[in-house]
């Protein structure tokens, strides 16, 4: 038996699996967030007991092969030399460091950090995340002796080791030539001194041995860590090869594709997350319309999730002229472009209109989107398809039509648990003594084909979305100032 845990934003899920991939029982802990403003925080001891209760009830007293841990990437987790709580941990969700980022694109310190490490800056970073400490509550940097991701912590309290791996070091810090932290990055952000807090980097991934005990594990039961969330699900999804990519329809779409190397001269948007394979990168656009959209709309026109498959049958492709632009987050859009003016819009309305064209129109925009940026990332090959979203297969269908190609939906449950054990067993599979057939266990559960009629009408419909969102944006900017 295998433990896959993935500490999610609100939900701390374990899966433990057989040796051919089948989930063997599924636990899972809400995990509450905290905060106020735009500051928001998790309490460690809280995420940490919902790590440990959900080990318990899925291993209920046997002992697995290995426990494999994933997790919520970036924001910033202090802990002191013993692994115990220095303040509450900041969320990715976090927005306390806005003003820093915004001055650093303003004086190309963005740019240049990415043309060093191939990822942007956002405020729920870590690097942010610790110059706002760094200038603002330097005690509880001076009493941590560790600046981690989620996971990383809860490695830390079941193992006693202090370690990341390659995907949660490379924002904002990894330099993708060297593998390692690059010291002119952390200048660039004036926490040059404060190198010494973050984890040494596993080439492979942190791997330690449960003590004390702990989530009802004996001791010496042998524990990963990694890849994050993101690559986790790529990898439990069977997303390895250069050009296949993975689209997570969730709250926001999740856009990645497998490149062989960082586009350090690209358009700064987005990451380029390190895998353990120095010629694999995960090249991440983590969009921030989703499912966020698709509720807004379904609430404003009285439509449940069970309607939704009927709804979307009710109107034609198209929506009778009716089209939306989906940005409907108050921080606006970060990929494929970077615009926090970015407002959704409908366009088309007439008196005829009715509720399903809206909730269709939305739809359309939503996988308009999740195409330009697959598109952007370099999406060449296979697509594989995994989050809520993904259960609507009348939705599905039409992701496949506008995207122009088959849709495998991935393996459940909680492809990311299963990722984090495919890593974990590759990485480590000769100190355990066990091998596991990966293209068994991400087998897709089904195979969604488009419609050729479909592709045909969403190529001169998806060429219409993007003049609309070039449109747009010149509206966001507004008109050039007078001479």
């Amino acid at each position: 038996m295998f433990v896959g845990v993935d500490m999610g934003t609100s939900v701390a899920k374990a899966v433990a699996f057989g040796e051919d991939g089948a989930a063997l029982g599924v636990e899972s802990v809400p995990i509450s967030l905290g905060g106020r403003g735009d500051q928001v925080e998790q309490d460690i001891e809280e995420v940490v007991r919902a790590a440990t209760s959900v080990i318990g009830a899925v291993t209920g007293g046997r002992t697995p092969a290995l426990v494999a841990l994933t997790g919520q990437g970036d924001g910033l987790w202090l802990a002191d030399a013993r692994g115990g709580v220095v303040r509450p941990a900041l969320s990715w969700m976090d927005g306390r460091a806005g003003g820093l980022v915004a001055g650093w694109m303003a004086d190309g310190t963005a740019r240049e950090m990415y043309r060093r490490t191939g990822n942007v800056l956002f405020p729920g970073s870590p690097g942010p995340l610790l110059a706002w400490l760094d200038r603002y509550e330097p005690a509880a940097l001076d009493a941590a002796a560790t600046a981690a991701s989620c996971k990383d912590i809860i490695h830390l309290r079941l193992t006693g080791e202090r370690a990341t791996d390659l995907s949660d070091a490379s924002v904002p810090f990894l330099d993708p030539r060297t593998r390692g932290y690059a010291p002119e990055a952390l200048a660039a952000l004036g926490v040059g001194h404060r190198a010494g807090l973050l984890p040494p980097i596993s080439p492979t991934l942190p791997y330690g041995r449960a003590r004390g005990g702990v989530a009802g594990l004996p001791d010496g039961t042998p524990v990963t860590s990694g890849p994050y969330d993101l690559p986790a699900c790529a990898i439990g999804s069977g997303v390895t090869e250069p050009g296949d990519g993975l689209l997570i329809v969730g709250t926001t779409l999740a856009c990645q594709v497998v490149v062989e190397r960082v586009a350090f001269d690209a358009d700064p948007v987005g990451f380029h997350l390190a895998l353990a394979r120095p010629d694999r990168h995960m090249r991440a656009l983590p969009a921030m319309t989703g499912t966020v959209a698709l509720d807004w709309v379904l609430g404003i026109t009285g439509t449940s999730h069970d309607q939704l498959s009927g709804v979307l049958d009710a109107t034609p492709r198209g929506a009778r002229g009716v089209a939306a632009l989906p940005y409907l987050s108050p921080s606006g859009e970060r990929v494929p472009f970077v615009d926090p003016t970015a407002r959704a819009e409908f366009t088309g309305l007439d008196l005829r209109s009715s509720r399903a064209d809206l909730v269709r129109g939305m739809c359309e925009a939503i996988a308009f989107a999740a195409r330009h940026c697959l598109e952007a990332a370099g999406l060449t090959g296979e697509l594989a398809v995994c989050g809520g979203g993904a259960r609507t297969l009348a939705w599905l269908r039409l992701f496949a039509d506008v995207i122009g190609r088959p849709l495998r939906v991935a393996r459940g449950p909680e492809p990311g648990a299963r990722g984090a054990v495919l890593a974990g067993v590759a990485a480590r599979g000769a100190e355990l003594g066990r091998e596991v057939d990966a293209a068994a266990w991400t087998a897709p559960e089904a195979v969604v084909d488009p419609d050729p009629a479909g592709v045909a009408f969403y190529e001169e419909a998806y060429a219409e979305y993007l003049f609309r969102v070039e449109s747009a944006r010149a509206r966001w900017r507004g008109p050039d100032p007078a001479p």
